[in-house]
């Protein structure tokens, strides 16, 4: 239990073949109450650049950098394992993998109206007060459709729904002619490819 909580430092443990002893020390233990809570962050930053608030929503913003390597290596983009030998193709493994994660970063920028992200998230004054959500994002989450009525998506799921846009090729009965047929785009599907200004190609290339 002292390893697991890693609170031996806190206790004088005495074994001996037939006794178990432990005393608190109650002295340690009240000064690092006392400090409950705290934390110290270190910049080399001058205080005119980068005045203490800042600091913190700085060290918070890691957060961002965290679940992006956390795409890049599981969730989304599967960087891991590495089925390379050579050492350039490793290193173009890994670039691809970043370029897909910058990809993604603005796919979920530019689709958020389309999903449960916060478009507008409320300015703080204390960057240790606990996040609030815009009014658009606490609509978001109560009523789970759009004015339209189409329900919101999590990324991974507008993605799903964007992968039923299906390209087919149709053949006519008693002929050997195929044609390419695009399935009929959802609004949603629509408006996905207007949100990042690029058409729903029609034809192969």
């Amino acid at each position: 239990m002292i390893s697991r909580y890693k609170t031996g430092k806190h206790f004088t443990i005495t074994i001996t073949d037939t006794t178990l002893a432990v005393t608190r020390k109650q002295d340690q233990i009240d000064a690092e109450a006392a400090l409950d809570g705290f934390y110290v962050l270190r910049t080399p930053v001058p205080a005119d650049e980068l005045d203490a608030a800042a600091v913190v929503t700085a060290y918070k913003n890691l957060k961002y950098v965290e679940r992006d390597f956390r795409h890049i290596k599981s969730d989304d983009l599967d960087l891991r394992p590495v089925f390379h030998r050579l050492e350039e193709r490793v290193k173009a493994h890994v670039l691809i993998c970043m370029l897909a994660c910058y990809l993604t970063w603005h796919l979920r920028r530019a689709w958020a109206p389309l999903t449960f992200t916060g478009q507008d998230p409320p300015a703080q004054d204390n960057p240790v007060a606990p996040a609030r959500r815009s009014a658009r994002a606490q609509a978001k989450a109560s009523y789970q459709h759009d004015p339209a009525g189409r329900p919101y998506h999590s990324f991974r799921g507008l993605l799903e729904h964007l992968a039923t846009l299906t390209r087919n090729q149709v053949r006519y009965t008693g002929t050997q002619i195929t044609i390419a047929m695009l399935a009929e785009p959802t609004s949603t599907q629509r408006q996905a490819f207007e949100l990042i200004g690029a058409p729903i190609p029609l034809t192969l290339k």
